[in-house]
């Protein structure tokens, strides 16, 4: 199936999920195995992916990741380039 995002960047939320992950202090490891609870499946490799930018990201993962973060989906959103 052909991607239709162009550039580097695979995703947005990828800088925000990495700052609200370290301020919680929580490792992508950790962070995984609580997705896991909501049975939202992500690797500690991927997290690193999503993270870094190199890997999309599922509505379903944009659910959790807030979620776990205790976040709102928009409060991932924020700062993003337009």
């Amino acid at each position: 199936m052909p991607r239709i995002i162009d550039g580097d960047k695979m995703n947005l939320i990828g800088a925000n999920v990495r700052k609200y992950r370290k301020q919680r202090k929580m490792s992508q490891q950790l962070l995984s195995n609580k997705l896991e609870t909501l049975a939202v499946y992500i690797c500690r490799g991927s997290i690193s992916r999503i993270e870094d930018m190199s890997r999309t990201v599922t509505d379903i993962e944009i659910w959790g990741l807030a979620k776990i973060l205790n976040v709102s989906i928009e409060e991932l959103f924020e700062g993003v380039d337009e």
